[in-house]
């Protein structure tokens, strides 16, 4: 077994490079305490975990057609990791079809940056967004920081609304050959062959252009199979992203990925981004945060009713501030206070203050007068400027 804390600890961060040691997970904010980056930002080999949270998601459900797909086609996974369909191409995910044409043809029709070819940046794009969009803080109590027995209760309350009422997974079908008809009676759902000679009349949900003859069009039952989509436009309706592995979450007539559909049950915490089960929780700069969570983003000190500053839309205290932010005055080189007023020019920042702002050669107050600026000094005149720099 291997602790949460150990899972990928010290793989190579992606975008950092060598300004991060290696993974080290920060033990409640769900990032590298090092470099700040998630764990989807690091070199590690993710198929066996987005194997077991895929599997954790669609498991003990109740939606009838949905366990009739998946005893049909299996989890929408990878059978086996890779997924070879035509040679010498290798994909990290393809559309559990058994038309192998529909399976490449839906490839194919997706943006060529999001395509799951094995090695490429569309296989990198797919792991973010499975880490991103479907959290296993928001599925998996057991994920989450020192939940209360109510807030797990509560969770575990929520988890079985959204398997029974939102969640499911894409088909990929031909609109003019294929239809689902509901089978009467029987609670399940048949896969009927039909011509559908209204097809070629059919348009997008998404974006209300129409559907070409003999594309693959992607349906989502919850949705109803009166709708269909473009495999590029079957995302989700907050980010805008393609639905990861076609996984949505069908709620008021409109889909979300597994992150936002969240976001529109229950309000997330900024700082070890969970979704709030209690009914006590503070808002600041327009986020909400558990009350123990709204801490200095680089030291993790409570920032209940002292001084922060926002870096980054992150909280920040005023010693980690000063330490690790704040701009040096270029006369009297201390740091400015976030508080103190400034004057930036270019790269330069100086003290709102006469005995800071005031011209390299005469020492005149420039406040609320013209100046020149030359390699960091500041000068009220050109004679000023040729006196000094001569």
């Amino acid at each position: 077994m291997t602790l949460g804390h150990e899972f990928g600890a010290g793989a190579a961060c992606l975008k950092c490079k060598d300004k991060c040691e290696g993974f080290e997970l920060h033990f409640w904010r769900k990032i590298c305490r090092n470099c700040k980056c998630g764990l989807a930002e690091h070199d590690v080999a993710m198929n066996s975990e987005e194997n077991k949270k895929v599997g954790k998601l669609f498991e003990d459900t109740k939606y009838t057609g949905l366990i009739a797909k998946l005893k049909t086609d299996g989890l929408p996974s990878y059978r086996g990791n890779m997924i070879t369909i035509s040679l010498p191409v290798t994909y990290e995910w393809a559309p559990p079809v058994a038309n192998k044409y529909l399976a490449v043809r839906y490839i194919e029709l997706l943006p060529p940056e999001k395509r799951p070819v094995a090695g490429t940046e569309g296989a990198a794009y797919r792991r973010q967004q499975m880490a991103r969009q479907l959290p296993e803080h928001d599925q998996d109590p057991s994920k989450c920081h020192e939940l209360s027995p109510a807030e797990v209760k509560q969770m575990e309350q929520f988890v079985r609304k959204y398997k029974d009422e939102a969640l499911g997974v894409g088909d990929v079908l031909l609109p003019e050959e294929m239809a689902l008809v509901q089978a009467g009676g029987s609670g399940g759902y048949a896969r009927v062959a039909v011509r559908d000679h209204s097809a070629s009349t059919s348009s997008c949900h998404h974006c209300q252009q129409p559907m070409r003859l003999g594309e693959p069009a992607v349906y989502a039952e919850r949705a109803g199979y009166d709708k269909l989509w473009h495999p590029a436009c079957f995302v989700c309706c907050t980010c805008n992203e393609l639905l990861v592995d076609m996984i949505y979450f069908w709620k008021k007539g409109k889909l979300y990925c597994g992150r936002h559909y969240g976001d529109s049950e229950k309000p997330r915490c900024g700082g070890c981004d969970e979704l709030i089960f209690s009914n006590e929780y503070t808002q600041a700069e327009g986020q909400n945060w558990h009350l123990k969570h709204f801490c200095c983003f680089d030291c993790d000190c409570i920032l209940a009713g002292e001084t922060y500053v926002m870096e980054n839309e992150k909280p920040v205290c005023k010693p980690c501030y000063m330490k690790n932010y704040a701009v040096k005055c270029s006369a009297c080189q201390n740091a400015v206070e976030p508080e103190a007023q400034r004057v930036s020019y270019g790269e330069h920042h100086w003290h709102a203050e006469p005995e800071c702002f005031k011209c390299s050669g005469c020492s005149k107050c420039l406040m609320g007068q013209r100046f020149m600026a030359v390699q960091g000094f500041l000068f009220c005149s050109v004679e000023c400027k040729k006196k000094t720099m001569a």
